[in-house]
């Protein structure tokens, strides 16, 4: 077989399918360019649009690719393959040999991807830990066995060896079910589910656009179980009907889906203020807040989500840990504002 490979231009690359050419595209491609890509990044390009098929934008990992098609995909530019130490600044809650507890703030991104190659906290973790960080996550995750989403704060444990990051990883994927693991958040929600307490149990998979989640069918291809309790602690803005403009949920996690507690609050009618995907068709309900509080939460933009408790058994010790994180200044701002319009309910 010659080689399909012809330069187009410094940053992309025209390709010419082979008669045995067969397979997904995002497969055959990766094949093509593994000295340099690895096939999820290959896929994610593909995603951006950065691929063709015959002079059309492709944007379908998943399509098949046929003898004779002409593919064309522009490459990024070289990088740096491992993420470098940089110096930001990082709230500890604890830290030893085998791991630290920190505080990550709303706007950190927790490692390296697309868009957000320097300033995460993988790169403070790294000029903070230095060597000891734990590598079995990989090169871009090296000791993190949980995330949070960019702005979401709160507490974080990360794995400073490997004996660590298996025992941390192995409680994270059993979801405190066996084990004392247990994760809390505080969500700031519009209106107030009509159940004070109770579960959501709705299947969630991949959204319309691949960076959102939606809730799914059980017979779902890409439905993965998704269990999220939650109480209401705080009611504000109570009326005469029963209901209130907004409320402040404490919600602990059965399972640990990408944005699980914003889509199901979202799902069940209540998003959580300020979350641009899944709440911005609440916006408008500001509106009805008095003046000094819709001032407050027309200038929160991030979701109101925040991490405050986390308990994990400690990999080494056996010994059960406890963390707790008060709400950052923005989340309390915006709780303070919604007490003010009148004292907040008791559920």
């Amino acid at each position: 077989m010659t080689d399909p490979f012809k330069e187009a231009e410094a940053t992309r690359k025209v390709l010419t399918a082979p008669e045995d050419a067969e397979g997904r595209i995002d497969a055959w491609l990766a094949a093509m360019l593994a000295d340099d890509f690895s096939r999820s990044r290959i896929k994610a390009m593909i995603e951006e649009g950065a691929a063709s098929v015959n002079g059309a934008v492709m944007t379908e990992p998943k399509r098949k690719v046929h003898p004779g098609d002409v593919i064309e995909i522009t490459l990024p530019a070289p990088r740096d393959p491992e993420p470098q130490g940089e110096d930001i600044p990082l709230e500890v809650l604890y830290e030893d040999d085998d791991l630290i507890v920190l505080v990550k703030p709303a706007g950190l991104v927790v490692h390296p991807g697309a868009g957000n190659w320097t300033g995460t906290l993988v790169s403070a973790l790294i000029h903070h830990c230095g060597t000891s960080l734990s590598g079995i996550g990989g090169v871009r995750r090296p000791g993190i066995v949980h995330r949070l989403d960019k702005e979401t704060s709160g507490v974080m444990v990360v794995a400073k060896n490997d004996i660590a990051h298996r025992h941390l990883s192995d409680q994270f994927a059993d979801h405190g079910r066996t084990g004392p693991l247990e994760r809390a958040y505080q969500a700031i929600v519009w209106g107030r589910p009509r159940q004070l307490k109770g579960t959501i149990d709705a299947p969630l998979g991949r959204g319309t656009d691949r960076t959102k989640r939606a809730v799914k069918r059980e017979d779902a291809d890409d439905a993965r179980e998704a269990i999220t309790h939650y109480e209401v602690v705080e009611r504000y803005g109570e009326r005469e009907d029963g209901t209130s403009l907004a409320s402040l949920v404490e919600c602990r996690l059965e399972t640990g889906r990408t944005h699980q507690i914003r889509v199901h609050m979202a799902h069940v009618g209540h998003p959580l203020i300020g979350d641009p995907e899944y709440g911005a068709a609440f916006k408008t309900k500001a509106n009805r807040l008095p003046d000094e509080a819709r001032m407050v939460v027309d200038g929160f933009h991030r979701q109101a989500l925040h991490a405050f408790l986390l308990q994990i058994e400690h990999p080494t010790t056996g010994e059960t840990m406890h963390f707790e994180a008060p709400p950052p200044k923005d989340l309390e701002q915006l709780i303070t504002a919604l007490r003010a319009i009148d004292d907040p309910a008791s559920p």
